[in-house]
């Protein structure tokens, strides 16, 4: 075999391996309707392969479920995550154990659909903000009480189709992909998965001025783990204190051609899902920048 043939042959794994998936993009969209065919086909003349769990979806009317399902796969659009978004560790004991019964509950609404995954952050002691700041939420008493919460509602639920997952926080645990590590391997369970926010790991100077390193990092430790992710973007405002300001997709500095690759080789295709926006006219601006992103570095989109 010739030194060119090797060459080839290399050359030619290469280009199977950035072409082993295409990423799906997904977000909000305003269309008014209970009709799941219409929410699909929406979805689709915006140029998303990837939907937010529509509020309709009620876990015990089982024939709306089958309805959704069915009218999102005709159109090749994925469910990639229902939102949990309470405080498993309130401080009030009331509170926590009625928002664990929550997130349990919208677990087995993502099992129901068939979501990619179920997603919550880990909570927070601070008794005024659901994801407010507190000492102890880098604590080891904050990590084991988290596990406890994730085992609670993965034996509750036992998925088989889909993961639950906690986001990275950055002034809670995990706060990084080394603290996910440890979580991953603490809660042992096949059924926890990892959704990725980039953004939230941002929080000093050094992971700003760096994005791109701290998203190959992400990727590198726990890409085999991650099921969804979120798209936006982190501006620092100018003041005598650090202050990183969400804002649209390309009017910040994370480094999405970064994301976007590594997205892209990754072996499953992890939906990337616009958030936290304020208007269609935002959604829009953000879709076309990561769509021209994307063509920049050549990555396909589902």
């Amino acid at each position: 075999m010739t030194r060119r043939t090797l060459l080839a042959m290399g050359a030619g794994a290469a280009l199977a391996r950035a072409a082993a998936t295409r990423v799906r993009l997904g977000g909000p969209i305003f269309l008014r309707s209970d009709d799941p065919a219409e929410l699909a086909r929406e979805h689709r003349r915006l140029g998303y392969s990837a939907a937010y769990c529509p509020a309709m979806a009620d876990l015990k009317d089982a024939v709306r479920l089958r309805a959704i399902e069915a009218a999102f796969a005709k159109e090749n659009v994925v469910i990639s995550e229902v939102g949990a978004w309470k405080n498993m560790l309130d401080p009030d004991p009331a509170k926590r154990k009625a928002n664990l019964d929550y997130v349990t509950e919208r677990c087995a609404l993502a099992e129901g659909i068939g979501s990619r995954c179920c997603v919550d952050i880990a909570g927070s002691y601070n008794p005024d903000y659901w994801y407010g700041m507190n000492p102890k939420n880098l604590s080891r008493e904050f990590l084991d009480a988290t596990v406890e919460n994730c085992r609670h509602v993965l034996d509750a639920v036992k998925p088989r189709r889909t993961k639950f997952t906690i986001e990275m926080m950055p002034w809670s645990l995990p706060d990084g992909p080394d603290a996910y590590l440890e979580m991953i391997r603490a809660v042992a369970r096949p059924a926890f998965a990892v959704h990725l926010d980039v953004c939230n790991v941002i929080n000093s100077p050094k992971r700003f001025y760096e994005s791109g390193e701290v998203i190959r990092e992400c990727f590198r430790k726990l890409g085999r783990w991650i099921v969804s992710c979120h798209a936006k973007d982190l501006a620092w405002v100018p003041e005598y204190n650090v202050h990183f300001a969400e804002v649209v997709p390309g009017r910040g500095q994370v480094d999405y051609r970064a994301y976007l690759g590594e997205l892209a080789r990754l072996p499953q295709d992890a939906p990337l899902m616009l958030e936290h926006l304020k208007s269609a006219a935002e959604y829009d601006e953000g879709r076309a920048y990561i769509q021209k992103t994307a063509a920049a570095i050549g990555v396909e989109f589902a």
